[in-house]
């Protein structure tokens, strides 16, 4: 385990919510060093955290992070205004439901100390939706990761319409201390920017397989031998910027803009929708991955790992 030096002068962090997301987070905080305190009343919640830590651990490893005394500085207390009294930042990832958000918050700004910075992993509520019940919203910020929070790098700041420059600069140090790539939004929108894309582009997935164009394999392998590995170098802008050669994105607009414009129109009309027979077809393909769940999150992670390092990213 690193020294304690901190990560952007923050020493101690709180998550709140030992799921998925929220282990994740305290196996990435506690391989940079920092004292992790996990907060959720569930029974059980202890197990499932050191066992996703165990799981990420080889992960945390791969990228040169040092993982022999991973869990040394890791506490668990489930009452919530003692968990945060200590912290310096608060990592919120409570259900997706609103009020249960600011049942937590007004708690955790009633016993944190005052300087600690206030962020939310939510993948939707906006940050001003979730401040309305805090004395001081400036100092809540959304962190939103993308999963898993310990090695994908993208994190989206998104401020809320009363959040403070001094706390967006805040979350935007913290995450690059931690090694990640923060994305600051210019402004709020429901379910932000990289859940928006893999939402609308995923619409069209489930259309072509419920159609029969393509299985779930086969639109998979297209993904990943194209555009995946397109996108993973520059972006759809910049593909397509360089798709209009000599002339650029205006060429490519002019020139190709129209029949772009006609798909755009056919998708519309559309229906896609998770009914009883699309659930059953992608259920019934679902079972020709070839492996357990584990098995196919190891060889993601493995996958990942190496477009990071191809890319710069660790």
């Amino acid at each position: 385990m690193p020294e304690n030096s901190g990560v952007a002068g923050i020493r101690s962090a709180t998550v709140v919510g030992g799921g998925v997301i929220g282990a994740s987070w305290a196996a990435l905080f506690l391989a940079r060093g920092l004292s992790v305190t996990v907060s959720d009343p569930q029974a059980g919640v202890d197990e499932a955290v050191r066992r996703t830590i165990a799981e990420a651990s080889p992960t945390l490893r791969a990228l040169g992070l040092e993982t022999s005394r991973l869990t040394a500085d890791l506490s668990f207390e489930p009452d919530l205004a003692a968990a945060v009294r200590t912290a310096g930042v608060v990592q919120e990832n409570g259900p997706e439901r609103l009020e249960v958000k600011h049942e937590m918050w007004r708690v955790i700004e009633a016993n944190a100390p005052a300087d600690a910075l206030f962020t939310s992993s939510t993948s939707g509520i906006p940050a001003t939706e979730i401040a309305t019940v805090l004395k001081a919203p400036e100092r809540l910020v959304i962190g939103h990761p993308f999963n898993p929070p310990h090695l994908v790098p993208l994190v989206e700041v998104v401020p809320g319409e009363q959040t403070s420059m001094e706390t967006i600069e805040r979350a935007r140090a913290f995450y690059l201390g931690l090694g990640k790539r923060p994305q600051v939004l210019r402004k709020e929108v429901p379910g932000f920017v990289a859940n928006r894309l893999q939402a609308a582009m995923f619409r069209e997935c489930v259309h072509l397989v419920s159609e029969g164009v393509v299985t779930m394999q086969e639109l998979d392998d297209i993904v990943t031998s194209s555009i995946g590995q397109r996108w993973a170098g520059t972006g759809p802008f910049r593909s397509f910027h360089l798709g209009g050669g000599e002339g650029g994105l205006a060429h490519f607009m002019d020139h190709l803009g129209v029949g772009m414009e006609r798909r755009w129109a056919a998708m519309v009309k559309e229906d896609v929708a998770f009914d009883d027979s699309t659930k059953q077809l992608l259920n019934e393909q679902a079972k020709d991955f070839g492996g357990t769940i584990d098995e196919l999150a190891t060889e993601r992670d493995r996958a990942q790992i190496a477009v990071m390092r191809a890319l710069g990213d660790g």
